[in-house]
């Protein structure tokens, strides 16, 4: 090799290893002198998150520590949820299951208490299991779940019952720790954890930044943006933020190792968030999304009828609640900027706070230790096709998540990565880096190769669940490198969205004859694919 060459090598290992520096970590090094201390797990959660909510690929919002977390771990770019709302993803994440088998199948059902949680066997391991934040596995009101916790500690009036929270810190689905608060903004159901801490910071009349509860026992809050008059250091996301430290001093005094789950509530609607935040953003600097006349034409029926004034959506309503996104989507442009700039100050409000949470792992002695993943539970609409918020609409801007893993040692810093993820495949994934057994029930792939790059891929393709009512909301999706398939109960309408050509997913090929010999291939590949999730909860020990 000549000298040139040698001298081109020399330089770019050089700028290798100073990219690696400013983010904190020389790869190599690392590797060489990794500890025999047990891995630790941080899972940070946002919750309703767009993809391109990340500074690393969006000049107009600033998230500076989650850039840095960027730069010092893996960029994932095919991160898929598991069903586009709370619950089910969320329940999804402890329990390793699709919504369809763990049974939280929708906004408004309940997680069994008797479920198996990736937290049981972190417990079982030696570990501190905690979740600080937002949790969502029951429904506003009474659990009505097999051997379920009855009145749902959830919903009103345990919500608001302080002495009841001064007491209780878990065990709870897994985790031997918990500190909760269940409200996005302003709305009504707030209390548990979060309420006790406000008035320990000194804020009795915390009541008074929040909506009071009705008869029923919860209340709704006005869809709303602007300042919100609560100071910003009582607000929830500096609750999480602070308390996630806490929780992390508290393992390190011990010397336990920990699986931690960070759980932020916003940029979640209501467009609601204190100064400096509220006002870090000009909303004529918002780049909304935008519908594209006649892309609806060979949607399904719901898609057609969303830009429909006249529409009636009654016909989607089997149950007396109503249905997340089966509505009219109209969106004044004006206000879906004002929102958008409210909801980018949500964002970098929880950057901040992950900055903080950060610098608390470079203090204790514990991130060469410790995977850090970030990610959010689904994605949001800011009028991408014309919507807004979320439903059954499985665009890429709904189901596709922002992602990234930081594993000193393991993960090469300032990598990307375009291998598919699910969340089902976190608890597999985090147990299996720590050396840990993987219940069989849990239906997630291992992804710690992938994450290391020694394979390029460990799933084809990802499942993306919708089950709204028991039959008329009830839909599958199915996406792999290049295709995604949507498939609708009892119906011959569908969708077949080719990302390679058509990015901007304008173009159903569903009923196009030239993707025919493709949709059978897909059709194929998903129904492989679903026989592959199948659980077995039990090894066969013998011939009968």
């Amino acid at each position: 090799m000549s000298r040139q060459a040698n001298g081109a090598e020399a330089e770019e290992q050089a700028q290798a290893n100073a990219n690696a520096k400013d983010a904190g970590f020389l790869f190599a090094q690392v590797r060489s002198t990794i500890s025999n201390m047990p891995t630790n797990i941080l899972f940070i959660t946002t919750d309703q998150q767009h993809f391109s909510l990340l500074g690393v690929d969006n000049p107009h919002i600033k998230t500076p520590a989650l850039d840095r977390l960027a730069r010092q771990g893996a960029l994932f770019r095919r991160a898929y949820c598991p069903n586009p709302t709370c619950t089910p993803t969320r329940a999804s994440l402890i329990t390793g299951q699709y919504p369809s088998s763990h049974g939280a199948w929708s906004l408004g059902t309940g997680l069994d208490a008797g479920a198996l949680c990736v937290g049981d066997v972190f417990q079982k391991a030696g570990y501190d299991a905690s979740l600080i934040g937002k949790a969502h596995f029951l429904p506003l009101g009474h659990d009505t779940t097999p051997g379920g916790f009855g009145l749902s500690v959830e919903a009103q009036p345990i919500l608001r019952d302080l002495k009841y929270w001064r007491e209780f810190h878990g065990p709870w689905y897994g985790f031997n720790h918990i500190e909760l608060t269940r409200n996005h903004a302003d709305e009504s159901h707030v209390g548990q954890h979060y309420a006790l801490w406000m008035e320990e910071k000194g804020l009795k009349n915390w009541r008074d930044y929040f909506v009071e509860p009705n008869a029923a026992g919860y209340g709704s809050t006005p869809c709303k943006e602007g300042t919100w008059k609560l100071p910003a250091e009582y607000h929830y996301t500096a609750w999480t933020g602070e308390r996630t430290r806490a929780r992390l001093e508290h393992c390190a005094a011990r010397q336990q190792p920990f699986f931690l789950w960070s759980s932020y509530h916003d940029p979640h609607p209501p467009y609601l968030v204190p100064e400096p935040w509220a006002s870090m953003y000009d909303p004529a600097d918002m780049p909304i999304g935008k519908y594209t006349p006649g892309e609806m034409d060979d949607m399904p029926l719901a898609h057609r009828m969303v830009k429909d004034p006249k529409a009636d959506f009654s016909i989607f309503k089997e149950t007396p609640w109503g249905n997340h996104g089966y509505q009219h989507h109209i969106c004044d442009e004006d206000r879906m900027r004002k929102q958008m700039a409210i909801y980018y100050g949500m964002m970098s409000f929880i950057d901040h706070e992950i900055g903080k949470t950060l610098d608390k792992l470079d203090e204790l002695g514990l991130a060469k230790d410790t995977i850090v993943c970030f990610t959010t539970d689904h994605g949001h609409f800011l009028g991408h096709h014309g919507l807004t918020a979320k439903g059954g609409f499985h665009y890429e801007d709904l189901i596709r998540l922002p992602f990234i893993a930081r594993w000193p040692g393991h993960i090469a810093p300032g990598t990307e990565n375009h291998a598919i993820q699910s969340l089902v495949d976190m608890p597999t994934t985090f147990l299996s880096a720590c050396g840990l057994d993987v219940p069989l029930r849990m239906q997630g792939v291992d992804q710690t190769a992938v994450w290391e790059g020694k394979k390029d891929k460990a799933r084809d393709g990802a499942f993306i669940e919708f089950r709204h009512q028991p039959t008329v909301i009830h839909l599958r999706t199915y996406v792999n490198a290049r295709y995604k398939l949507t498939i609708y109960r009892d119906s011959d309408e569908g969708e077949l969205i080719d990302l390679e050509t058509d990015p901007g997913e304008l173009v159903n090929h569903w009923a196009d004859p030239a993707y025919k010999d493709v949709k059978a291939e897909l059709m194929a590949e998903m129904l492989n694919a679903e026989l592959k999730r199948e659980v077995m909860p039990r090894p066969r020990v013998a011939g009968a």
